[in-house]
């Protein structure tokens, strides 16, 4: 199966995406991320100004399948939370990319994004999983 991978974002193998504008990073949950969710009913955004430390959980969704953690793809300060999930988690699944972003994050080392893997990384380990997962 495709699954939307866009080119100027960053991504991790939790499934996260990262758009880095100077020195926020705002992320999200990716197309396939969603996809292995199912309906997402519930999301544990993240506590606004706390510090954070990559690879440590700062929020959490819900999906009638089951709660998954998000981890931080980078250190630094949350500065932003998208309020709207509260009321309509579902945008994460209708527009992981857009409206179903989760936090932005005031970067503390931008040196961090070179550990995060492209667009073209992220397409080769998606086709690793599925290989994977026909083998199963």
């Amino acid at each position: 199966m495709d699954y939307k991978v866009l080119e100027d974002l960053y991504y991790t193998k939790e499934h996260i995406w990262v758009k880095i504008e100077l020195d926020v990073a705002t992320i999200g949950i990716t197309d396939y991320g969603q996809h292995q969710l199912g309906d997402v009913v519930f999301v544990d955004l993240p506590e606004l100004n706390r510090e954070v430390e990559s690879g440590e959980v700062i929020a959490s969704v819900e999906s009638v399948k089951a709660v998954s953690e998000i981890y931080s793809p980078l250190t630094g300060k949350i500065i932003s939370i998208n309020e709207d999930l509260s009321n309509d988690p579902s945008v994460i699944n209708s527009d992981p990319y857009g409206d179903g972003w989760i936090c932005d994050i005031q970067l503390k080392d931008p040196q961090e994004i070179e550990d995060l893997m492209t667009a073209d990384d992220y397409r080769a380990y998606l086709e690793e999983l599925e290989a994977e997962e026909e083998e199963i």
